[in-house]
């Protein structure tokens, strides 16, 4: 039976605090949110959910990649071909993306099920990630989080099969944006809750339920979606379900909604503590809604050690004050810099591609020492371009060997950290530090690669690789 093989998630070091809102706004808001970093969209976060979705994977083994986002970063560009390349793998697959609701998700995991039943693929990776911008000073703003989920959709060895799903399509119209929005638009919350969110949620479940002769007792765990905590509260009581027992923690006051990604972030977190023999209720809104059965088997012992959500939500930094918030959103003109104006060039952006994006480098044949980025020659034995093995890098681990901080360069997060960072197996790498609390840095400290979103120039998103401060 189809099912998920092996899942992953990503969220956002940085965090904002209710304390912060309140200073600018006044008000009494508890607890905090996920905030993307300012090189971050939903790409860059897809891809970190995705690696630690395929860790212990044959990449090559993948044959789609589909992508679910309210937020991607082109509106005409596929996304999910971009984190292909970041993810390093094969060309000779599909790739798609899936916009536009925030149901996007599970619509992805839906024909990600289908595909490997039908045997048009064998693997496929789907991705579920969002950005979104709340209005400033509105219910919105304590509310939205930033997050990633991917899972892992396979026929054979699945840690999670789906016994059983049921969907309903509405055109009911309650979060919006329109071509240009940058922020969402909503219409007024009873209204949505009344005529949209719980009579289709609700006989989703119902009508879930009854076909496969359920009851909500027959559930270990319930990951449901929510726009708020009292919405799922509420939810979870029309639901018959326990509160204390079978509902699984939505996040609200430590990520917050994170769109696209909420339902699958919340059943990524019900996995991880998940038993074989344990069925799992998902249910999910927008657009309409709907509700799957899952049941976990023996292969999930194989996938306990993770615990991704866990270190993804004890590993964070708190940020300093709402205009770092402002200033990382661009939701407000500042001073324009005296710097040169940003430039790109799509041919060496092709050229280099495998650099840029799969991050490959190269070890020579003759000396063995690993090389980036790709030199026409070995720098150290001047062997020929003949000698050079393309080896990939990404995954690899590294050290801290030196760093440098500049207080007054032209960034939106200052200092400007610049490292380098030794590679395990060989190989220096040269750029900019992400990710970072400058008071903690030291050098021999561990470090890894991140995909993130370096400037936009002419239109275009430039992305690259850049080193942090290991997560643990």
């Amino acid at each position: 039976m189809a099912g998920i093989v092996s899942y992953g998630v990503y969220i956002p070091i940085y965090r904002l605090s209710g304390e912060s809102l309140n200073q600018v706004w006044g008000g009494a808001t508890k607890g905090e949110k996920a905030i993307a970093n300012v090189d971050e969209d939903s790409l860059t976060m897809g891809v970190e959910a995705a690696r630690d979705c395929l860790k212990g994977i044959e990449k090559t083994s993948v044959d789609a990649v589909y992508f679910a986002s309210t937020t991607p970063p082109y509106k005409e560009k596929q996304s999910a071909s971009i984190m292909a390349a970041a993810l390093d793998l094969r060309e000779d697959i599909i790739t798609a993306d899936f916009t536009d609701s925030l149901r996007s998700g599970t619509i992805a995991l839906k024909m990600a099920l289908d595909a490997v039943k039908a045997g048009s693929a064998k693997k496929v990776l789907v991705v579920a990630s969002d950005c979104r911008i709340p209005p400033p000073n509105s219910d919105f703003e304590p509310l939205l989080g930033d997050g990633a989920a991917a899972f892992l959709i396979g026929g054979d060895g699945a840690a999670v099969e789906v016994e059983g799903s049921y969907y309903l399509t509405s055109e009911f119209l309650d979060v919006w944006r329109l071509e240009y929005d940058k922020i969402t638009r909503t219409w007024e919350d009873r209204f949505i809750r009344e005529e949209g969110y719980v009579p289709y949620f609700q006989r989703a479940v119902s009508n879930l339920l009854k076909s496969h002769n359920l009851s909500p007792k027959d559930f270990a765990k319930a990951a449901l979606y929510a726009a708020d905590a009292r919405t799922h509260r509420d939810m979870a009581r029309r639901l018959g379900l326990d509160a204390k027992t079978q509902v699984q923690d939505p996040l609200f006051g430590k990520v917050g909604n994170t769109g696209t990604a909420f339902a699958p972030m919340t059943l990524v977190g019900a996995l991880e503590e998940a038993k074989p023999g344990d069925r799992i209720l998902l249910a999910n809104y927008g657009d309409g809604a709907d509700a799957h059965v899952l049941r976990v088997t023996e292969e999930i012992e194989k996938l306990k050690d993770s615990k991704s959500l866990t270190r993804n939500l004890e590993s964070k930094l708190m940020l300093d004050n709402y205009g770092k918030y402002i200033k990382f959103r661009e939701l407000m003109e500042f001073e324009h810099t005296p710097i040169i104006e940003p430039r790109t060039a799509l041919p060496e952006l092709w050229r280099h591609r495998k650099l840029y994006y799969r991050f490959h480098g190269v070890k020579c044949k003759k000396c063995g020492r690993v090389q980036v980025p790709v030199p026409k020659f070995c720098i150290y034995c001047q062997a020929e371009a003949e000698f050079l093995e393309e080896v990939p890098l990404s995954d690899k681990k590294g050290t801290l060997v030196t760093f440098s901080m500049d207080e007054r360069a032209w960034v939106a997060d200052p200092p400007n950290v610049l490292a380098a960072v030794a590679l395990e197996g060989g190989g220096r790498f040269f750029s900019q530090m992400t990710d970072r609390d400058v008071n903690s840095l030291k050098v021999g400290m561990p470090m890894e690669l991140t995909f993130r979103r370096i400037r936009d120039a002419l239109g275009v998103h430039n992305y690259f690789w850049k080193c942090r401060p290991a997560r643990v």
